[in-house]
């Protein structure tokens, strides 16, 4: 059988320093976090009103006050007003105050940085859309475009409808020499006919003066029209 694991349980630790640094900063963020739950369970069932203030090992201030910590040590003051023998007390609120302010001003410092940081960032993704920009500045709004990007757009589509001017031009001659081509032929083909029918019109005359038909050629060599027709005897 196997022996069961001897545990420890909750023992009682001595109530002297923690040695081990790290050891001491678990132990106070634990008791410091008791501590002022304590205070809430305090005020909540005796209403009563607690104002607690613990300095940290790193000379940290952390502090508890119901309704609020200022206004309960002011109330204390004023009831109990400052001599030689509670000086101490008015060094505890000073103290408390500058930790606070300590606090505020690390806060804000911490704010500042990471504003300038984003600030600095925010100038680079500018910086860089003001390159693609310059690269593509024709793809840009004409409302962000400068002065002379502009001219340079003006004299970019000016060129581009000379150019086009041409081309239209180049299309359009093109044309009207194919035109005149086919009417070239279409008259070269009627002169052909022309002369053909006149040709036909003298051999139609020469017949009529002999009596004898036209002496055109047969369409085919059919016997038909090889017979013997008027005009051919």
């Amino acid at each position: 059988m196997s022996k069961k694991k001897s545990s420890l349980g909750r023992q009682k630790i001595p109530i002297e320093k923690i040695p081990k640094k790290s050891h001491l900063q678990v132990t106070f963020s634990k008791r410091r976090s008791g501590l002022f739950k304590k205070a809430s369970e305090l005020c909540t069932l005796c209403g009563v009103e607690i104002t607690i203030v613990v300095f940290s090992p790193a000379d940290k201030a952390f502090s508890f006050g119901h309704p609020e910590v200022e206004s309960i040590i002011d109330r204390y003051l004023v009831l109990n007003p400052p001599h030689e023998s509670i000086s101490s007390t008015q060094q505890l609120v000073e103290a408390h105050r500058n930790a606070n302010v300590r606090d505020l001003n690390m806060q804000l410092t911490q704010l500042l940085n990471h504003l300038e940081m984003e600030k600095k960032r925010g100038e680079e993704l500018d910086h860089v859309r003001k390159v693609r920009q310059r690269q593509f500045w024709w793809e840009s709004s004409t409302d962000d475009l400068g002065f002379h990007e502009l001219i340079q757009l003006k004299a970019s589509i000016e060129e581009l409808k000379k150019n086009l001017a041409k081309h239209v031009s180049k299309i359009i001659m093109m044309d009207q020499t194919n035109m005149d081509s086919r009417i070239i032929g279409v008259n070269s083909n009627n002169g052909l006919l022309n002369r053909y029918d006149h040709a036909f019109d003298n051999n139609k005359s020469d017949a009529a003066a002999f009596n004898v038909a036209p002496t055109l050629p047969p369409p085919n060599n059919n016997a038909y029209y090889m017979g013997f027709r008027h005009g051919y005897l």
